[in-house]
């Protein structure tokens, strides 16, 4: 196996520090959060308290100003435990970071220490009943009236969406100008106008509160408004490397877990008065999965010191969200086969990823768009509009 040089000493002793935070405040209670749909606000609270929440946040804003190494350990160690009701991820690295980056000082002081202390939970409102990962085709509007404006529309496939306290809106503020009328807006639970349809009942993923929301003339102060008007849809696409990486590396997490279950697995089982393990198809699917896996990692390692060289492209991150994704699904499905009939059992760890796993070839934007978004890179055409 090759030894990955990205971390320090310091990086590992948070990765130990939280590996057993999530043993001891999320792991126990998991199995009871998917039967719920949501996971407690006290695991929040804990994490913020904690120090696990935003921990790249500036100090001033109540972060520990940390390199994204400590994200990308937080988003390992959730996916190595399959703890996929947390979304602390979302939360810390694509929610905050849109405050951080295009807030004004005071939207940042009013949200980010409440964000990192876990006080507020953050998600963001891309998605439509008609628009998913074409965000061109959004239809939620904002329009101008006063000093308002006035937002109108729905949203689905909300992660955070039902516990959320703030909610980065993408809208159109320029109905006319297609993409390049598109806004974000700060809009918190509570407001008048603003609801929290139902937690959407998944295939997998049951921890992880999912909801609809809608919009019905809601009147949104203009100082809600997240930089500039009509920049959203520069904003969106200036995130996006960041994002499609962060759905990789938890891609590459999940195979690798997969395989270490499943060696254990086929050590203890036996059939025909021998161990699965034993039979030469086990140990080459084994052999099979683990190399496909390290070679997922090395490129993945490689984007992420692309990402804090700051010289992450678009094109690249979809390769490693695309490629990273498909291999997990396949990794997945070969640990289940190696179960046999235990790996379609819930109980399992194997058949919970499983199914939690298959949704990540659909979010961050689908595979097939990632190939559109690579193919265009290399010259191919824009895909259709």
């Amino acid at each position: 196996m090759i030894e990955r040089s990205l971390f320090e000493e310091g990086h590992e002793a948070f990765r130990d520090s939280f590996r057993r935070f999530l043993e001891k405040e999320a792991a126990p209670y998991h199995p009871a959060w998917e039967e719920q749909g949501y996971v407690d606000r006290e695991v929040w609270r804990k994490a913020g308290e904690n120090g696990f929440l935003c921990p790249t946040m500036p100090e001033e804003y109540g972060g520990a100003g940390a390199d994204r190494l400590y994200s990308v350990i937080v988003m390992e160690e959730i996916a190595r435990q399959n703890l996929t009701g947390l979304g602390f991820s979302l939360h810390s690295d694509i929610v905050a970071p849109y405050v951080l980056h295009y807030g004004s000082e005071e939207q940042k002081q009013r949200y980010l220490p409440r964000m990192a202390s876990g006080e507020w939970i953050g998600a963001i409102a891309m998605s439509e009943p008609a628009a998913g990962s074409d965000l061109q085709g959004v239809r939620t509007t904002a329009l101008r009236s006063g000093e308002d404006y006035v937002v109108n529309g729905s949203k689905t496939f909300i992660t955070n969406g039902y516990l959320a306290d703030l909610i980065v809106t993408v809208a159109k503020t320029n109905p006319a100008a297609g993409a390049k009328g598109t806004s974000l807006l700060l809009v918190e639970s509570g407001m008048a106008g603003f609801e929290k349809g139902q937690r959407l009942k998944k295939v997998g993923m049951k921890a992880q509160d999912t909801a609809e929301l809608f919009f019905n003339d809601l009147r949104l102060p203009a100082a809600q408004l997240l930089g500039r008007e009509n920049e959203g849809f520069v904003y969106l696409m200036q995130e996006l490397p960041w994002e499609r990486l962060q759905i990789a590396i938890t891609a590459v997490a999940s195979a690798q877990a997969a395989i270490e279950w499943t060696i254990e697995y086929v050590k203890e089982r036996k059939v025909f008065g021998t161990t699965v393990a034993s039979f030469q198809n086990t140990r080459f699917k084994l052999a099979e999965m683990q190399t496909e896996v390290q070679i997922a990692r090395v490129f993945v390692d490689r984007c992420i010191e692309l990402l804090l060289e700051k010289r992450l492209d678009t094109a690249t991150a979809s390769m490693a969200k695309y490629w990273c994704t498909d291999l997990q699904g396949k990794v997945l499905d070969e640990c289940v086969q190696l179960h046999g009939g235990y790996g379609y059992m819930w109980e399992y760890p194997i058949a919970r990823a499983f199914a939690d796993a298959r949704a990540q070839r659909i979010y961050g934007g689908t595979n097939e768009i990632m190939k559109e978004v690579i193919t265009r890179a290399m010259g191919l055409g824009k895909p259709p509009s």
